[in-house]
């Protein structure tokens, strides 16, 4: 999502209440939504003329949002020469403010770049410091020294927030990872369990014993247990085992 897309421009009246952030999180359809009003309550509440936020995923930095001109455009020049005060606070984990980019000598080209975007200062706040999902929120201003004497303290906590909000996405997609395994499981095990039952009325034998000539068939044919299970279901029916749902409550 980018400052092309339309969004509600969010109210920013008291973003340092807890139930504040809460209400974002109950209006927005998904944490990309989220962060967004982040990123534009970021720009309201700085003398910054764009924002953007910087997530790792897969090894790589990406802008998952920005708001105002030119946060992408400074942020892939960064990305491009893997160097910059974006990437510095997203590997560092430490805030860096910038008050005179033409009075910078570090990241090479930078600089130069973002003068002639019209950008002087910058700031950057980290976001999930030393996580694998690490990032920071980056804020580009046209004066020099625009952040100087600006009070820091509601962009800190919304860099906080994204924080909180990267590390439940996590969580749930964790969750849903765990749900899938589960399913895969009780779906393995209702077809090891009908197989059993096949085993057992065919040679009169105990439920241990029907085990024990399905793995030892399993390690011969070097096949995986489920997938043997599978062919004999399908072999004496006609048609592969029907396997049961797990269906997660709402």
């Amino acid at each position: 999502m980018n400052s092309d897309d339309t969004h509600d421009v969010p109210d920013v009246s008291g973003v340092s209440d807890t139930s504040r952030i809460t209400q974002w999180l109950l209006d927005t359809d998904s944490v990309e939504d989220f962060l967004q009003t982040l990123a534009d309550a970021a720009l309201q509440l700085s003398p910054a003329q764009s924002a953007g936020l910087t997530l790792e995923g897969e090894g790589r930095p990406l802008t998952v949002v920005s708001s105002g001109t030119p946060a992408s455009e400074l942020d892939e020049k960064q990305y491009g020469q893997d160097d910059g005060p974006c990437l510095q606070t997203l590997r560092t984990g430490e805030e860096l403010r910038i008050d005179d980019v033409r009075e910078e000598t570090r990241w090479g080209s930078y600089p130069g770049y973002a003068v002639a975007c019209g950008i002087r200062s910058s700031l950057s706040l980290p976001i999930a410091a030393h996580t694998h999902t690490a990032g920071a929120l980056n804020l580009y201003a046209a004066p020099p020294a625009a952040f100087e004497r600006t009070d820091l303290t509601a962009l800190r906590a919304l860099a906080a927030e994204a924080t909180g909000a990267i590390a439940l996405a996590q969580r749930i997609a964790d969750a849903e990872a765990f749900a899938d395994q589960l399913q895969q499981a009780m779906r393995s095990r209702s077809v090891i369990d009908h197989a059993l039952g096949v085993i057992m009325g065919q040679r009169r034998c105990t439920a241990e014993e029907a085990f024990g000539i399905l793995r030892s068939e399993s390690q011969h044919r070097n096949i995986k247990l489920r997938d043997l299970c599978t062919a004999l279901i399908t072999e004496l029916t006609g048609q592969p085992p029907i396997t049961p749902v797990w269906h997660r409550r709402p």
